[in-house]
């Protein structure tokens, strides 16, 4: 079921190495995606506007990085050295019962829960990453499936697969928009309906369907009335759902969003399970905690069991309990700037798309946009969106191919805005000087059925953002990222 994907599961390693077990060969036979290896190719040569300013400018990788400044100033307060013997040794496996408390009146509150969450049913993890391991663990056999709407964030491929040896199957979402749909990639039922059957006549046993909400990597918040149909579309099948909302507080417009932890009443809450963590809204991607929430106990015996591979050290634990306990700094201070500066960075990095032609799709939330490249390939295949993406590379700029996602449409890139104003001008300049000696020839399919659900900003006559005024874009300058 992998269609235009990012590469494909390893089958394993016949006659591998004798030192391994065969889990292990297969395991060390997996080739990194597009994602960790663009990654690793910045790592090697990483921009820094004084030691290295010809490094690889990095808008592929997605992290918030407006907000260093009010997390510096706030870690400097006494609270947050203020440490217990007891956090130094061996705790809870589930999360020490503070921290759980805290983070269960914080959901309660920022995810507008339904009822008051209970710390019990909370299970805290080396980020988000160990949560989808574990969960698709224990949920899932080795060679059973799980739904996902594509194009979505291709790290849940190997982070499924690596522990559980659980297969992604795809529903593909396209940018055409058809007489029931009302905007590109749009996600239904019908479409859900559709790849559970195929998977089931491939005598694929589907087990869950994974929710990205707001979406990764189109930035779009899925309505709250799409929400509940998805949900009782798993009721009827009797597959859990699993809910990652790691962009929950990254919503820089006035769209609503609904969490699943805010309905009311759930079509099937013992196969319910949510997801969160702190490297996306609190721009804390290198502390590496996320959050599971789930009503089941038999599930949560059992993420337990293998949490312990997955701690948290007791010290962070503590230090973002402060974080989460200061209302007056979360309210006032860090949520609203985050908010504003989300806002004008993603205006600045669309002016500056549309200003060398290319379009985005409109978008709520996350950290990125999702771009259209399409007139820019040499033919509309896949192998031309990765030859154009080694152009970039070779131009030292990273962003991330659509291939990355597993889109089904060649031609589309995600690139992440949530970095300082002067990355976000060199990545223009970068892009303009590389798309004009690639002197691609235009797309030969018709792609003006996107066109209106585009962002195309109109610019003012000084090339400024349209949207982001002078005192927006000096504020920006002024955080200085590395």
């Amino acid at each position: 079921m992998n269609g235009g994907g990012g590469g494909s599961l390893p089958a394993g390693a016949p006659g591998g190495c004798p030192a391994l077990s065969a889990r292990g060969a297969r395991i060390a036979g997996g080739a990194p995606g597009l994602l960790e290896a663009g990654f690793a190719l910045y790592v090697a040569d990483p921009f820094h506007r004084e030691l290295n300013p010809q490094g690889i400018l990095n808008l592929g990788t997605s992290e918030n990085k407006l907000c260093f400044d009010l997390i510096e100033a706030r870690l400097t307060r006494p609270d947050m050295n203020y440490l217990e013997p007891d956090l130094f040794q061996y705790s809870d496996t589930q999360g020490t019962r503070s921290f759980r408390e805290e983070i269960a009146k914080f959901l309660t509150d920022y995810a507008r829960a339904a009822k008051a969450l209970n710390p019990e049913h909370i299970t805290v993890m080396s980020g988000c990453c160990a949560v989808f391991a574990t969960l698709s663990t224990v949920l899932c056999d080795p060679s059973d499936g799980y739904l996902i709407p594509a194009p979505y964030y291709g790290g849940i491929n190997s982070k499924t697969w690596l522990y559980g040896g659980i297969q992604p199957v795809h529903v593909p979402l396209f940018s055409e928009v058809t007489d029931e749909e009302s905007h590109p990639f749009q996600l239904t039922v019908e479409k859900l309906e559709v790849a559970l059957q195929s998977a089931k006549k491939q005598g694929i046993r589907v087990r869950a369907l994974i929710l990205i909400n707001p979406h990764n990597p189109l930035g779009n918040i899925y309505p709250a009335q799409l929400l509940k149909e998805c949900l009782e579309f798993a009721h009827r099948y009797e597959l859990h759902v699993i809910m990652d909302e790691i962009y929950m507080l990254s919503v820089y417009d006035d769209t609503t969003f609904t969490s699943v932890l805010s309905l009311d009443c759930l079509p099937d809450p013992e196969r319910t399970h949510f997801m969160w963590g702190f490297s996306k809204d609190f721009g804390m991607s290198g502390i590496r905690v996320g959050v599971l929430y789930t009503r089941n106990c038999e599930i949560r015996k059992a993420v337990n069991q293998l949490a312990v591979f997955h701690s948290c050290p007791g010290p962070v634990q503590h230090v973002l309990s402060q974080f989460l306990r200061d209302r007056d700094w979360l309210d006032n201070v860090f949520l609203p700037t985050n908010k504003k500066r989300l806002k004008e960075a993603q205006n600045i990095l669309v002016d500056g798309l549309a200003n060398v032609g290319i379009p985005v799709l409109k978008s709520s939330g996350g950290l990125y946009v999702w771009a259209d490249f399409r007139k820019f390939l040499k033919s509309q295949t896949f192998e031309a969106e990765l030859e154009l993406w080694q152009k970039l590379l070779d131009k030292k700029l990273l962003i991330s191919p659509g291939k990355a996602f597993y889109c089904y449409e060649p031609g589309w890139f995600r690139l992440v805005f949530s970095d300082s104003v002067d990355k976000i001008y060199l990545c223009i300049q970068r892009l303009e000087q590389t798309l004009h000696s690639y002197a691609a020839e235009p797309a030969t399919n018709d792609t003006s059925s996107t066109a209106g659900a585009l962002c195309n900003p109109e610019k003012d006559s000084a090339g400024k953002p349209s949207n982001a005024s002078e005192e927006d874009v000096s504020q920006l300058e002024n955080i200085l990222v590395y």
